[in-house]
């Protein structure tokens, strides 16, 4: 069935309710697994670590920003890193330099769904307390608590608000990092069943993949523009995603007729909203993830209880309500 302009907008308001609701969070986890910690321990002694996907990447920054601020408030040691790409192979070297530290508590974000398992089980058995953020693994023993947004649920706001964009025609691309991600790949299958299911005139195009380069992003927008003049959305579904579609769709000369649905709020994202390249942007909340991870990893810490999942919000962010301060704190930093 399609749904009428007048019927997203309730849609659109009860995904909003939804979306509040990922907050609530999942069955509790116990953390006395391993040797760190212990609920007398002084935690002025113990180390929380942090490994984002992408140290120079908006969303990560915010995230260590609240995690220091939070770690400071707690009264542990921290620091983070990252690697100058979403690679595995530059994660890697990465977790085993932080892994021969033996921190208390290890937050990361892996850029594979399988790939890294191996080593943050090995550092599990020796005793660190793993906390995922952002971004998860497959392999459920992993991780005395998962934070995260619900990617997919996003995914499906974003096809509602890129279809009402369209005027519920014409055809859609996806444009991701690349296969094996936790959150990407969820933000896809939301994306593309709500197209499928809601929006039956919106023609969708095969996903395509740019490694995280905005530059790759460009060309595929120009790419796409010439194969297909009928292109009418986009997806992008991170940060540098965002940035290299709105930059080919301006190089392409369509910018307001090719509308752009985002996940994420960058600093350059928001001023391509305001200028009118981007019409939407789904914004997480990454300093709440980076928060709650510390608190987690310290609960674990002392061998108190942790919570094996945890849902922090999505927000839709437009034109018409960049400017309401309760949805302007949701801009992410380029900088502490």
């Amino acid at each position: 069935m399609r749904i009428r302009r007048t019927a997203y907008a309730a849609t659109a308001v009860f995904s909003a309710v939804l979306l509040a609701a990922a907050g609530c969070g999942g069955k509790s986890n116990s953390g006395n697994s391993g040797s760190s910690g212990g609920s007398g321990s002084d935690l002025s002694s113990k180390t929380v670590q942090l490994i984002v996907g992408v140290k120079d990447d908006p969303f990560y920054i915010t995230m260590i920003c609240a995690a220091q601020a939070e770690a400071t408030k707690q009264g542990v040691k921290f620091s983070s890193n990252g690697s100058a790409q979403w690679d595995v192979s530059q994660q890697r070297p990465i977790i085993d330099s932080v892994a021969a530290t033996k921190p208390a508590a290890l937050l990361i974000s892996p850029v594979d769904t399988e790939a890294l398992t191996p080593d943050l089980k090995q550092m599990q058995g020796a005793g660190t307390k793993v906390v995922l953020v952002d971004t998860t693994v497959s392999d459920s023993s992993v991780g005395v608590s998962r934070i995260s947004s619900d990617n997919e649920a996003g995914g499906k706001t974003a096809a509602d608000a890129l279809a009402k964009e369209m005027g519920d025609k014409g055809s859609a691309i996806v444009v991701s990092v690349k296969p094996g991600i936790s959150t990407t790949d969820a933000r896809i299958k939301g994306f593309q069943d709500q197209i499928k299911s809601a929006h039956p005139n919106i023609t969708l195009l095969p996903v395509q993949y740019d490694g995280d380069q905005p530059a790759k992003a460009a060309q595929i927008i120009q790419s796409t523009v010439a194969a297909h003049p009928d292109l009418g959305g986009v997806f992008a579904d991170n940060v540098k995603t965002g940035e290299g579609v709105a930059a080919g769709v301006n190089q392409a000369g369509k910018k307001g007729k090719i509308k752009i649905s985002a996940f994420d709020a960058g600093p350059q994202q928001v001023q391509d909203l305001q200028n009118g390249t981007l019409q939407v942007l789904i914004a997480q909340d990454p300093g709440d993830i980076g928060a709650q991870g510390v608190q987690q990893a310290v609960a674990a810490i002392q061998g108190k209880s942790t919570q094996a999942s945890i849902g922090t919000k999505l927000v839709a962010i437009t034109s018409e309500n960049m400017n309401d301060p309760t949805v302007n704190k949701y801009f992410y930093k380029d900088k502490c």
